[in-house]
């Protein structure tokens, strides 16, 4: 009998704390985890990034995130992207304007291990603006490894949508500086910020999901600063406050 290795060992814990109990999650389940994405689970573990992979924090149109454990036990976040079911079509387009990649093929998967280092990149650049994003760890073809931003029980930290907050304005007046910072020193712009895509941690905002984030000379990155901006006005107003487009849009142009 041959003996298992430690690799081995990880992936069935990893495979066997997945929880996929209902017809949908199972659905979703064999999407997520192709053969290739359990290749690179297997590799991640063997080289200690992940130990165990627990359920799923969140659902999105192209991505499931995991909370993970790593050979040191400390909870990660795993950002594992749907090949399947991926918006291609939107993913090359911003890709494209961006000077930083040059991808001109149409496979799929190609463009979407682009995208996940594009995303590990952003995040690195935000992270060096002292932006507060999750810390990247490493990305490996459809897989993004991150910090896990919740609390040391592992309860991850909720979105300002539903998040209990004690003092809106600080919120709001923080999530200005950071985009402020991100367009002004970063040289980016989010394109899809909004109260799904920000978290609460000890009172403080932490920006989320910067795939789709694009740098400021790119084609796109006027429009989606303006749309970033208007949601940012409509969560804020939701939140009480009387912050006016005009007024975001001035302290981060610097009107």
């Amino acid at each position: 009998m041959s003996k298992i290795s430690k690799a081995d060992e990880d992936l069935r814990k990893m495979l066997s704390e997945k929880r996929i109990k209902s017809v949908e999650d199972r659905r979703v389940g064999s999407e997520v985890f192709d053969k290739q994405t359990l290749e690179t689970l297997y590799k991640l573990a063997n080289q200690g990034y992940l130990q165990i992979l627990h359920g799923v924090i969140s659902t999105g149109k192209e991505a499931n995130v995991f909370k993970g454990v790593d050979d040191d036990g400390n909870y990660v976040a795993v950002k594992i992207y749907r090949v399947a079911t991926s918006d291609f079509k939107k993913m090359q387009d911003y890709i494209q304007g961006d000077p930083r990649f040059k991808v001109k093929t149409s496979n799929k998967r190609q463009v979407i291990h682009t995208w996940v280092n594009k995303e590990f990149r952003n995040l690195k650049r935000a992270c060096e603006f002292k932006v507060r994003v999750p810390q990247p760890i490493i990305a490996k073809n459809n897989i993004l490894v991150m910090e896990f931003i919740g609390d040391k029980e592992g309860n991850p930290a909720p979105l300002l949508k539903y998040a209990h907050i004690h003092d809106p304005e600080k919120i709001a007046y923080k999530l200005i500086e950071y985009v402020k910072i991100l367009y002004k020193e970063a040289k980016l712009v989010h394109g899809d910020l909004s109260s799904f895509n920000i978290l609460i941690k000890d009172d403080e905002p932490v920006i989320i999901d910067v795939s789709q984030s694009v740098v400021v000379d790119h084609p796109l990155a006027k429009d989606l600063l303006k749309r970033d901006i208007g949601n940012l006005h409509k969560d804020f107003k939701k939140l009480g406050l009387q912050i006016s487009e005009d007024e975001i849009t001035s302290i981060i142009m610097d009107f």
